[in-house]
């Protein structure tokens, strides 16, 4: 049987092999992971859809390879005696692994006896002594130095993909970034009073919700255009992707239905996205459907704005700057000390003008800076 690349989220054209789990004359059983593999947004294992043996490896670690190429040779006539079967999928296979634990000694608590993510966790709360990070198997996607030149960083894994995605959405969409000027000295006054009733929601919550109501005013940021049927297709549902910086560089989980969903909803499902993509977590679902995007660099410092570029095929992306104090001055020539946040926002000109987006970001500002009105557009 030959083990190919198949699509594996989002209609991916392409992978590149990261490391194989497996050598020629291992003996493998059904869902066993065989390959792991990097997508432009995720890691993942090829995992084996039959019992044999290991007969060849086709490809070699660091090749990208489209989808359809034959990764390796299964010998699928020989079934090993008395083999045991076991039910789990390929990522929490991979928890077992670095993990250290055998997934053979676990019972597995769902259907069928299926051993699921609570079944390994469980277990790695019960060891006495803790894992020895040295003992984890790193991927080899991680940008670190394997040359023996310490000026040379190989360019391949997660940082490759992203490059690609960056010229094609370069190439592809005509880019203007609009900028703009937030006061949000009240919403840091209002999250400072839920955090003394014990409720703290973090201001980009808060951001997400504001932007979604933007949206249904101006849904030409959540679409998609279709230059073959020439239409411009409009979304509602405000699936918005999140860019987390991670070690192995920048990815972007999804929350889903923004529109739907309360401000500490929102928060929660946030804090839970930003965990999962730091510690490798995240699912292709978590990765998948996006129609818009948000960066928010402002806690690292220092960024008084930027030209975000869109995550192709959407429309824009905005980013959230450094938040500094400034002197303002009032309608009757009194200076005043506000909190004021810098914002960049990016759209495809073929779709929308500056005058739209200007629009957009004033509908934006006059949210959150009156949070009350914010509140009023949620009943």
């Amino acid at each position: 049987m030959e083990i190919k690349l198949h699509d594996i989220g989002e209609g991916m054209t392409e992978a590149e092999i990261n490391f194989f789990l497996v050598k020629p004359g291992d003996i493998v059983k059904v869902d066993e992971p065989l390959v792991e593999v990097q997508t432009d947004k995720m890691t993942a294992e090829i995992p084996a859809p039959k019992a044999g043996i290991i007969r060849e490896l086709k490809v070699a670690p660091g090749e990208t390879v489209a989808v359809g190429t034959t990764l390796l040779i299964i010998e699928t006539e020989y079934v090993e005696k008395d083999a045991k079967s076991i039910l789990a999928s390929p990522f929490t296979r991979k928890i077992a692994r670095d993990n250290g634990i055998n997934i053979e000694s676990i019972k597995g608590s769902g259907p069928s006896g299926r051993i699921i993510d609570t079944d390994i966790y469980e277990v790695i709360a019960t060891k006495q002594k803790p894992k020895n990070p040295q003992e984890i198997n790193k991927p080899i996607s991680n940008l670190e130095n394997t040359s023996t030149d310490k000026d040379v960083l190989l360019f391949r894994g997660r940082r490759k993909q992203i490059a690609k995605k960056m010229v094609q959405s370069m190439y592809t969409i005509p880019h203007c970034t609009h900028f703009e000027e937030v006061d949000v000295t009240d919403l840091i006054e209002f999250r400072n009073y839920l955090k003394k009733i014990n409720e703290n929601i973090s201001a980009t919550a808060f951001f997400l919700k504001a932007i979604s109501i933007c949206l249904k005013q101006f849904p030409i940021f959540n679409a998609r255009l279709d230059e073959e049927n020439e239409v411009i297709k409009l979304q509602h549902e405000h699936h918005f992707g999140i860019a987390v910086d991670t070690d192995e560089g920048l990815i972007v989980p999804v929350i889903q239905h923004i529109e739907k969903k309360s401000i500490k909803k929102i928060h929660t499902e946030l804090k839970d996205m930003t965990n999962k993509a730091l510690n490798s977590r995240l699912t292709t679902n978590d990765l998948s459907g996006g129609t818009f995007t948000v960066s928010n660099v402002g806690p690292l410092g220092g960024s008084l704005g930027a030209t975000p570029i869109i995550r192709y095929p959407e429309v824009a992306l905005i980013s959230f700057h450094k938040t500094k104090k400034m002197p303002i001055v009032t309608e009757d020539d009194q200076i005043i000390i506000r909190q004021i946040m810098n914002v960049s926002m990016s759209f495809d000109h073929r779709v929308a003008d500056g005058a739209t987006a200007v629009r957009f970001t004033n509908q934006f500002s006059h949210l959150i800076k009156e949070p009350r009105m914010l509140l009023l557009e949620l009943v």
